[in-house]
């Protein structure tokens, strides 16, 4: 009964698309109509709007956090459990046919959950990854690419297989941009 509470519960707390309900209240646009036609944050930004795209990024993250903390120290041997619901669920997202985000500020929000460190880790490796390539979409892959690899490194850490298992998604939710990357077709990102 915990197992479903917590997968459900995770899930549909993921599954809150704000970037779609703040550009539709603030805007009165549909931020699928919008540039790449995504959800999340760094689409929201395409608006003009910057206050509404760093809006949208900071409840991603806690929509995340909210749930992944409870369980965290609630039922921390469920945490892995309920951060890939969180993920899934704004990924894909029930109310929106299963179309969602890319998922990096919901998993920026579950590795502040897990262990802060690895917030970090991730935060500023893409911030220099971002000014020096101006590629919001390469900064997202290989900093989630540096966490499996960090905590590969240090054996004081368990479940890497989670944090691989998390780069596959997030490389998967970027296999357009990957595509774009390689073409240099890929817009470059403005975040101030």
């Amino acid at each position: 009964m915990e197992l479903i509470l917590v997968i459900s519960i995770s899930y549909l707390m993921g599954s809150i698309p704000f970037g779609l309900i703040l550009t539709k209240v603030f805007l009165k646009k549909d931020i699928r109509d919008v540039g790449s036609g995504n959800i999340g944050a760094t689409n929201v930004l395409r608006t003009g709007n910057k206050l509404i795209g760093y809006f949208t990024l900071i409840l991603d993250v806690l929509k995340a956090v909210i749930p992944v903390l409870y369980v965290k120290l609630n039922f921390p041997e469920l945490v892995y459990i309920s951060s890939l619901s969180t993920f899934i669920g704004h990924v894909f997202p029930i109310w929106l046919k299963f179309k969602g985000g890319k998922g990096v500020a919901t998993y920026v929000g579950i590795l502040f959950s897990i262990n802060y460190f690895f917030g970090i880790i991730f935060i500023v490796s893409w911030l220099i990854i971002f000014f020096i390539s101006k590629y919001s979409s390469l900064g997202s892959i290989l900093s989630s690419l540096l966490i499996p690899i960090f905590v590969f490194l240090n054996s004081s850490y368990e479940n890497q297989y989670f944090f691989i298992i998390m780069f596959v998604l997030i490389l998967y939710t970027h296999r357009e941009n990957v595509k774009r990357l390689i073409n240099k077709e890929e817009s470059k990102t403005k975040i101030y």
